[in-house]
């Protein structure tokens, strides 16, 4: 399961679309430094996605966050599973408690192109892009329910790179 985690706020995202020739497109616009942080944990093969929203990120946050995936999933003595990470510093193994049946592996520096999560943020933005919103909770109510209508069939043709490994079933 490759981790990675995308941070969207109250500065809208801005897209392209469709217009009258000679009219420009207006779209709303109140730039605002607040933040909402969506974090995904894919099975790029098969498209299952675990997806959790939070305010900010840390260390303390993330063994929570860990520990919570490891409920989640089954992981333990029987369903071993591997994160695959980028190396953000509140990722940093020195003195994370990683639950049982959680391996880390870390990418190396600066290589986007080999995350398949990175790959879910233009789905999970196509519902907030070109949009104005008041409040955060009014941002975290639209990224929730586009997250819930994400489903694996939707996901797995953006994650499941033809080098990346199969799982492995036991016997």
């Amino acid at each position: 399961f490759p981790i990675y985690e995308h941070r969207l706020g109250l500065k809208p995202i801005r897209r392209r679309v469709w217009a009258p020739v000679g009219e420009r497109p207006v779209a709303l616009g109140h730039h605002r430094f607040q933040w909402l942080q969506v974090v995904a944990f894919v099975q790029p093969t098969s498209g299952e996605t675990v997806w959790y929203l939070c305010s900010g990120l840390s260390k303390p946050f993330f063994e929570a966050l860990l520990a919570g995936f490891a409920r989640q999933t089954g992981a333990g003595r029987e369903r071993h599973i591997v994160l695959v990470l980028d190396n953000a510093g509140w990722h940093g193994p020195e003195g994370l408690a990683v639950p049982e049946g959680i391996s880390l592996v870390f990418l190396p520096p600066y290589s986007p192109e080999l995350q398949p999560a990175e790959h879910l943020w233009p789905l999970v933005d196509e519902p907030v892009a070109n949009r104005h919103f008041a409040t955060l909770a009014e941002l975290e109510a639209v990224v929730a329910e586009r997250c819930r209508r994400l489903d694996a069939e939707t996901i797995k043709p953006h994650t499941d790179f033809h080098w990346w490994p199969k799982p492995i079933s036991a016997n």
